[in-house]
């Protein structure tokens, strides 16, 4: 499920592009998870009442998948993060479909941290999130 890359393979430009729809349970799990009950969140009635006009899925929620994506997808699993930036630039409602694509913007081998960004529309085209964050890899190891 998920791959080991390593620093060196990694390439400025290497990109993924991948779409999910928005489901009522994740919002559920990841809600239950948290403890995030945001009324705009769970209650219809509250969320009515909002500019959004119906209940939103959990900003966060949605800027993980940026990150599974770039775990599963793009950098692999020995990157750690060491800095995440997040912009929620629209709204994801339950049942949106929405497009991710992250992309290694920036590699710095005497750091050995790759600089990833990411952006998200949902079906309609409109922008709901942006990223940029950096991935600290080990140095290898010492071969005996």
């Amino acid at each position: 499920m998920y791959e080991i890359k390593h620093f060196a393979e990694l390439k400025v430009g290497d990109r993924v592009r991948v779409s999910k729809t928005v489901t009522e349970a994740d919002g559920s799990l990841y809600i239950a998870a948290t403890g995030d009950f945001g009324p705009v969140h769970i209650d219809e009635a509250f969320a009515s009442g909002t500019r959004f006009g119906q209940r939103l899925a959990p900003g966060i929620m949605v800027a993980g998948l940026c990150t599974s994506v770039l775990t599963a997808e793009l950098a692999g699993i020995l990157g750690v993060s060491i800095e995440d930036r997040f912009w929620f630039t629209g709204p994801v409602f339950y049942g949106d479909t929405i497009t991710i694509d992250v992309w290694i913007a920036e590699r710095d081998e005497a750091t050995r941290t790759l600089t990833w960004e990411a952006s998200a529309v949902n079906e309609a085209g409109q922008e709901v999130l942006k990223a940029r964050a950096t991935l600290k890899f080990p140095r290898p190891r010492p071969v005996a």
